[in-house]
């Protein structure tokens, strides 16, 4: 079973005590075992990297380290625990609502005027933030801006009395699988740990806080843990090109098997104008939950082979202004419960949609209030379907999926 962890590291007070946990999206992180990191001396050589052309000296990842760790924030939050957050403490009975806690994450600096990258997640609920430097100092953080649906927020902390070195930022969409990156966060609480890795596998999908779909994901090895959350993913530049977000830990085990997640840092580019001005970044909603249409669905005499079939549409959305229709049949398959009889969506402005990622994904390149062109398949009632077309008109996504079985950008 897929388990997919957010990767703040957290210690909640609880009855005069300190009980270690872990916020998550399904469950929590904790470990009391000793955490030790051994950098790799030996060149690693860039394949994307924007200096890849000079390979005179390819930097070592202590150099990488060296020059750019000292832009790597310890972000720590006091937080109130909210009973709707889908990133809920696992083990130990949980936490009430209202109650207070601690969680330590990670962030890096991208501008001497104290601006701060960082995850969502981090912060999400944060009644206090601050952020501490390589020689020991700490100061509070103001939450600028945040985009719950991408898991990124800005920070701003005041510069006097800080010598700040901002990380380059690179090239998420010049990554490619095998490429040599190099993480830097506080997992567990130890500050500054550098690991090493490739890029794993680009395009993945993990689900946001809010519970929509992050697009474009890059997956790697290079082991990330509880606390890394909202450090840099680097190439073998130093350039930052992710931001590092969840982890997938298998089986009953807490820490990282290999299989880690970053915000692609193109995706946080493009939002930093409007983070950096203090907005709440909330994109395109089309309102409806779909299930992919693959092999597990081949016993259903469906007249497509991949596409997005139609489960329910939220009253008063552009979807439901739209007239696109939900399923009115379940059926249980190998795949789970499913809703016939609904609408199959295989394309988004003459782009092909095979599954509820490139809906997702979709619908999210646009902007609230663009109107989009939905092409779909629709059951004529004689067991047949017809092609249809519709005007959509996107509104601004809310603060979280509303009664969706599926996340939909």
């Amino acid at each position: 079973m897929r388990r997919l962890f957010a990767i703040p590291f957290v210690s909640a007070l609880v009855g005069g005590g300190i009980v270690v946990a872990v916020i998550a999206a399904v469950g929590g992180l904790g470990s009391s075992e000793r955490v030790v990191t051994q950098i790799q001396s030996s060149p690693i050589a860039p394949s994307n990297a924007s200096n890849a052309s000079d390979q005179s000296h390819a930097p070592t990842p202590h150099e990488i380290y060296m020059r750019t760790a000292p832009g790597v924030a310890y972000v720590t939050s006091t937080i109130v625990h909210q009973s709707e957050s889908p990133f809920h403490f696992f083990g130990g009975g949980g936490e009430s609502e209202g109650q207070q806690s601690t969680a330590t994450g990670s962030g890096f600096v991208i501008n001497r005027d104290g601006t701060i990258l960082t995850n969502y997640h981090v912060v999400e609920n944060a009644v206090k933030v601050t952020v501490s430097f390589e020689q020991g100092k700490t100061v509070n953080a103001q939450v600028v801006g945040k985009d719950p649906s991408n898991d990124l927020a800005v920070l701003r902390v005041p510069t006097e009395g800080l010598h700040l070195q901002p990380l380059p930022l690179g090239n998420s969409s010049t990554a490619q699988v095998g490429d040599p990156v190099m993480a830097i966060g506080n997992p567990f609480g130890l500050e500054r740990t550098l690991t090493t890795g490739v890029v794993s596998a680009l395009q993945r999908h993990i689900q946001a806080p809010n519970g929509f779909t992050i697009s474009n994901v890059i997956q790697t090895d290079a082991p990330i843990n509880p606390g890394n959350s909202g450090g840099p993913l680097l190439n073998a530049a130093g350039e930052v090109i992710g931001i590092n977000s969840q982890i997938e830990t298998g089986g009953s085990g807490n820490g990282s098997v290999g299989i880690g997640f970053a915000v692609p840092i193109d995706t946080a580019k493009s939002e930093l104008p409007q983070l950096e001005k203090g907005t709440t970044v909330r994109a395109a909603y089309l309102g409806v939950s779909t299930f992919t249409i693959d092999a597990s669905l081949s016993g259903l005499n469906l007249p497509v082979k991949s596409g997005a079939l139609v489960q329910t549409v939220e009253a008063g959305t552009p979807a439901a202004k739209a007239g696109i229709r939900g399923g009115n049949v379940e059926v249980q398959t190998s795949a789970g419960k499913v809703s016939l009889g609904g609408d199959i969506i295989v394309g988004v402005d003459g782009k092909p949609i095979t599954s509820n990622e490139d809906l997702a994904s979709a619908i999210a390149a646009k902007k609230p209030g663009q109107t989009v062109t939905i092409e779909m398949l629709r059951a004529n009632g004689s067991g047949g379907y017809v092609k249809k077309s519709v005007q959509a008109t996107l509104a601004t996504r809310p603060n979280s999926v509303p009664n969706a079985n599926t996340p939909e950008g």
